[in-house]
């Protein structure tokens, strides 16, 4: 198949810039190595709206972030992706700590941030009555915000798709030949005019295939906690620790879905794999900033990869390859970031392309939420006419069999057990998934028309349910 662009790696980055690519006539497709999207850092991330303050003033980092923050909550609402604007507090617990706290209120003027306050402890515990009384003072970003990373990723896609973007699932990119002859793993081949590389830490290997030479990424992975929701009314801001040279800290927040989130940790490895060690240091930490949180309200734990350049700031630019474009080492705060990237990116795009923008773009996506917003007389009105939504499958978070089968034709359709999760939360109650599960497989395999051991938990080798006589 042959594309006037095509677009390596499926997370926030790269759906965001196909969502972009999609305003204009041009045809795109979207390479992913994974079985689904938002399977690299967009799918375990900490989920902040980050206000502005943090990324050292003049780089890349501080002035998309500055611009990300008003852009990602208006896409956030033309897409239905539930979010908040919840403020943030970095915490001080010395005269040390507070002249940091001073640098950074300092760095966020530099950087334009609006509203800013440093708040000492009592003005502080105020704002945030589960503070620590060891707090001395807080800077306070009213604009910062918090929403689900990887709802974000599979609405941008799902509407660069439904505006005729194609895309390649479980497509490893194996070559990249002169003329963006682009080769998978399977053999598969797609040819495009363009090619833009959002491949997160495979970004420097992306680069290569093509010739081009942007120096070395380095995954750093971040473990994190996750609390129940009878949790999830602890705090209502995010709450930080000063950051470290490792990254921005452990911190404390509450999720757009009522939980509570604790993490990262900051270690230089690409394994997504959870470690005794990451979980004590992020209990020690946490008990630091408030006191009170109930550890024991523990319903699981993860981790994601982010990718880390070697010159503190992302990379956004034209190559010296002609007709190829990066946008690499996007970490903190890639997510608040993502939609000034993509039109960064898209206008460098512009000065080798000549785009003409489409009469019948539509930047709107249905809510995937709109029957679980519903009251009471609303919901028994519509499972009238729609009896699948009056089937609940999940009971820790309410979902129903209507919500899972959506999930299962709406772009880009859920095609394993992990999807389905991510797109209607089915599985990530306190239970998570121990009820549920045999349910929304068997949903799953009507839907796909695959047999039950035919499906995956995510994509590969994940199977679920062996049939008797295979090898195991």
């Amino acid at each position: 198949m042959k594309y006037q662009f095509a677009i390596i790696g499926a997370g926030i980055i790269g759906g965001m810039v196909a969502r972009e690519l999609s305003k204009y006539t041009s045809s795109v497709c979207l390479l992913e190595k994974e079985n689904d999207v938002a399977m690299g850092a967009s799918k375990a991330n900490s989920g902040i709206i980050h206000g502005g303050f943090d990324p050292e003033p003049n780089t890349v980092k501080a002035r998309l972030n500055t611009a990300g923050v008003e852009k990602l909550f208006t896409a956030a609402n033309d897409l239905h992706v539930p979010h908040r604007r919840n403020g943030s507090l970095v915490c001080a617990f010395s005269e040390e700590e507070k002249v940091q706290i001073e640098n950074l209120f300092a760095r966020g003027k530099k950087n334009h941030v609006p509203n800013l306050q440093i708040l000492d402890g009592i003005a502080a515990r105020t704002l945030e009555p589960e503070l620590s009384s060891e707090v001395v003072c807080a800077l306070y970003a009213p604009n910062a915000g918090i929403l689900c990373p990887y709802e974000l990723t599979l609405a941008a896609i799902g509407n660069a798709m439904d505006n005729g973007v194609t895309l390649y699932r479980n497509f490893e990119v194996a070559s990249i030949n002169p003329g963006f002859h682009i080769t998978s793993t399977a053999g598969e081949v797609i040819e495009a005019e363009g090619v833009i590389n959002c491949a997160g830490t495979g970004a420097s290997h992306i680069a290569a295939l093509a010739g081009d030479d942007i120096g070395p990424i380095t995954p750093v992975a971040g473990e994190y906690l996750l609390l129940d929701k009878v949790e999830g009314r602890r705090i209502s801001h995010t709450v930080f620790q000063v950051p470290t040279a490792a990254g921005k800290g452990v911190l404390v927040t509450p999720t757009v879905d009522g939980n509570l989130l604790l993490g990262p940790t900051a270690c230089e490895r690409n394994s997504t794999e959870t470690t005794s060690s990451g979980s004590s240091q992020i209990r020690t930490l946490v008990q630091k900033s408030v006191p009170n949180v109930d550890l024991s309200q523990q319903i699981t734990s993860f981790c994601g990869v982010r990718a880390k350049g070697n010159g503190g700031d992302f990379l956004i630019c034209a190559s010296r390859i002609p007709h190829l474009f990066h946008a690499a080492a996007i970490d903190s705060p890639g997510l608040t970031c993502c939609v000034a990237i993509a039109e960064e990116l898209v206008s460098l795009i512009q000065n080798e392309f000549p785009l003409t923008p489409r009469s019948d773009w539509n930047g709107t996506r249905p809510d995937p939420h709109a029957f679980r917003s519903m009251n009471e007389t609303e919901k028994n009105e519509y499972i009238k006419s729609h009896p699948e939504y009056g089937r609940i499958v999940c009971r820790c978070e309410g979902i129903s069999e209507g919500e899972i089968r959506a999930a299962c034709r709406t772009n880009p359709q859920a095609r394993d057990l992990d999807g389905i999760k991510r797109r209607t939360r089915s599985g990530m109650g306190r239970c998570q998934g121990g009820f549920c599960l045999p349910h929304v497989l068997s949903i799953l395999s009507e839907e796909s028309a695959l047999e039950p051991c035919e499906l995956t938990k995510h994509g590969s080798d994940s199977i679920l349910v062996w049939k008797r006589g295979d090898d195991k």
